[in-house]
């Protein structure tokens, strides 16, 4: 495989592996390539990223790599959550808050496995509309993010605490989850709607 190729993969695997990152290790063994040459193009795609005519950057936390966004373009993100054609939830985020409120605290694997579908965009998106919020961190190798909702989705449902949720029916079968949620779910985007008018 040619260096950039190389390159083309490892973006890909920052992107799929999310906020979660990966380590150089994981990435050697997927590539099957020698650490020290791994490093070397690793340096050369944090170099790239950290010029001014990027819109990402690499960061390495606790030994696993990540893309995030720059400090310096956050007024614009803001804007963007801030905008009228962003104030509705799609049917994914839907279903991803329905599940991290009745099996909270949850990993985004965890969540993920009920939908079937990978979840990165309805977790941002929720984030971003101040709805869940990382509330600590899994055992376990990896550590991965634990996910809860927050005190602006109690205020959203009228609710004083989450044991106010409406009960889900016995015998339910985890990948329904979210089915079963939807119609209590449902009333948030007609709430969002409303607060915009």
């Amino acid at each position: 495989m040619e260096r950039n190729e190389i390159k083309a993969v490892i973006e890909g695997l920052l992107f799929v592996s999310g906020d979660e990152g990966i380590d150089r290790k994981q990435i050697a063994q997927v590539l099957e390539i020698d650490s020290k040459e791994l490093n070397l193009i690793i340096d050369d795609l944090k170099e790239s990223y950290a010029k001014p005519d990027r819109g990402m950057a690499i960061v390495e936390y606790a030994g696993s790599l990540q893309f995030v966004t720059k400090p310096d373009h956050a007024v614009y993100y803001e804007r963007l959550v801030e905008t009228p054609g962003h104030s509705t939830l799609s049917q994914a985020a839907l279903e991803t808050l329905a599940i991290i409120a009745y099996k909270q605290p949850i990993t985004r694997s965890e969540i993920e496995e009920v939908r079937g579908v990978k979840t990165e965009k309805p977790l941002h998106t929720l984030s971003a509309k101040g709805l869940v919020k990382e509330v600590g961190r899994a055992e376990g190798t990896g550590r991965a993010i634990l996910y809860g909702t927050t005190k602006a989705f109690l205020e959203h449902f009228g609710l004083q605490n989450i044991k106010e949720l409406p009960p889900l029916p016995e015998n339910i079968k985890e990948e329904s989850v979210e089915q079963e949620a939807d119609l209590f779910f449902s009333k948030f985007q007609e709430s969002l709607s409303t607060d915009d008018r």
